[in-house]
């Protein structure tokens, strides 16, 4: 990595360079960004845009009218808010209706939509998944019968993973927890994979001061080394002519172009976009100095309405041999009685379009038939993974359903629900017992603006919470009800 002399005072506001800021990193970027160095770091010290991206299969108005909130550009379903609403205690967040994901991240719509054909199925790896912005993206953006992997390599982050993609609700992800050495099985079998690499993080330092204090440049070359390591074990994963996507939240070269290089020189040709100059994200030379063959895409927090972000696509054109899917059984679960999967069906929306099954432990999934014979490959291709929407349980003659079937958008929308006001929707996510003056029975789907929440149980005029001890809120709903 090329070093910089710390030079602060040429084209930099008054009072630079402010408390905490590492002034290696500042001289760094004075030296990329030259006389737009100035508004680089007057928009360091604004405060921070926030922004959210819609659930498309959760058709609910997230407490915003969105025909009057400035839209992300680059994603049709990104909005800028005008200010940071307490989202913990917004039903309406918890029951996945949207996702608090920072603007210039959701560019990754984008690269999509230009390199790769979203209207057929596809087989997608998020390999660096956690904690799920960029996984519910995907699950978004691509055709519903594709298969979408998130992995993450680090177990104590899989558990927001897996709570993040369960209230987006879409039955066609696996959570895998593997580093990505570890998946010589899966060699030639996706068609896009998504590296957002760890880094070094310089382009969240505005939102994120912890990361700035961990910055220095031997970090930014640790980082780089250790992107490069997880590029050269994601490259065999792909297909011939598939697609990798390499991203980062920093602004360096070392970790940015250098491994655009490094990919060009494996097996990896580089996929220009075409981004209206309006958005005013940046081109960057990424590749040979000489032949400026290939390039990355740039978003600096003076230019854009966001935070700091690199992207750039790519299309593998060496030849990988696809492994073929043999595998005839599931290694452990077992598939439902006819009784169970007449009782199990009548749960959900669509239930020809699911097949019934049941783990050792008792919970009871369904897969969707489309990737059932996919699926029966990964059963035996990935150790450390959990695929198909879970249901619950039965106990006795009763089923017990599972919060993640209450937020999937494949449950049937017929169930009783019992709609809630915000007072009580609050009260449910505190994990409270709700009265009603009216008794109810049964399971119900508890609900706010039509948005499903999770189950209760009514017995007489109490209501008893099935929300999981661990999503609970904590915090004093006094102020906002």
């Amino acid at each position: 990595m090329t070093t910089h002399k710390p030079v602060l005072n040429e084209g930099a506001p008054a009072g630079w360079p402010p408390a905490g800021w590492p002034p290696a990193f500042l001289a760094q970027m004075q030296a990329q960004l030259g006389a737009e160095f100035t508004e680089f770091a007057a928009a360091l010290g604004q405060p921070t845009p926030v922004s959210i991206r819609m659930n498309p299969r959760k058709a609910a108005d997230p407490g915003y009218d969105t025909t009057n909130l400035v839209p992300v550009p680059w994603c049709p379903q990104g909005f800028y808010l005008p200010e940071r609403p307490s989202f913990t205690l917004d039903p309406l967040f918890q029951a996945g209706a949207y996702y608090v994901q920072e603007a210039s991240s959701m560019l990754l719509y984008e690269a999509l939509r230009q390199t790769v054909n979203l209207d057929r199925p596809l087989r997608v790896l998020d390999l660096c998944a956690a904690p799920g912005g960029k996984s519910t993206l995907l699950a978004s953006a691509l055709h519903p019968d594709s298969l979408l992997i998130c992995n993450e390599v680090i177990r104590s982050r899989v558990s927001v993973l897996r709570e993040n993609m369960d209230k987006w609700g879409y039955p066609n992800v696996v959570i895998s927890n593997h580093d990505p050495e570890d998946m010589p099985n899966l060699a030639g079998f996706f068609d896009v994979v998504l590296v957002d690499a760890p880094c070094s993080g310089e382009g969240l330092f505005r939102k994120d001061p912890d990361a700035m204090q961990e910055w220095s440049e031997a970090s930014v070359d640790l980082c780089s080394a250790r992107q490069k390591r997880i590029l050269a074990a994601a490259a065999p994963l792909l297909d011939t002519n598939g697609v990798l996507i390499y991203s980062t939240c920093t602004y360096n070269e070392t970790e940015n172009a250098e491994n655009v290089r490094y990919l060009t020189e494996h097996g990896f040709r580089n996929r220009p976009l075409v981004l209206p100059a309006e958005w005013n994200v940046v081109e960057k030379q990424a590749g040979d100095p000489e032949t400026g063959d290939a390039v990355g895409y740039q978003c600096y927090p003076h230019r854009v309405r966001g935070e700091g972000f690199f992207i750039s696509v790519f299309k593998k054109t060496s030849f990988t041999a696809v492994v073929k899917l043999d595998a005839r059984t599931f290694r452990t679960i077992r598939a439902l009685r006819p009784r169970e999967t007449a009782s199990a069906a009548k749960w959900l929306e669509n239930p020809a379009d699911f097949s019934f099954w049941e783990k050792p432990n008792g919970d009871v999934m369904a897969l969707p038939k489309a990737l059932e014979k996919t699926f029966l490959f990964l059963d035996s291709a990935l150790k450390s993974k959990g695929f198909g929407l879970e249901m619950g349980q039965f106990k006795g003659q009763d089923f017990i359903p599972s919060h993640a079937l209450a937020l999937s958008t494949a449950v049937n929308q017929h169930l009783p629900g019992l709609e809630l006001s915000k007072e009580d929707a609050l009260r449910y996510f505190k994990k409270e017992n709700l009265v009603f003056n009216e008794p109810v029975k049964g399971w119900l789907l508890a609900r706010y603006q039509g948005m499903n929440l999770g189950w209760v149980k009514g017995v007489g005029t109490r209501v008893n919470n099935y929300l999981p001890k661990d999503w609970r809120i904590r915090m004093d709903i006094k102020e906002y009800v």
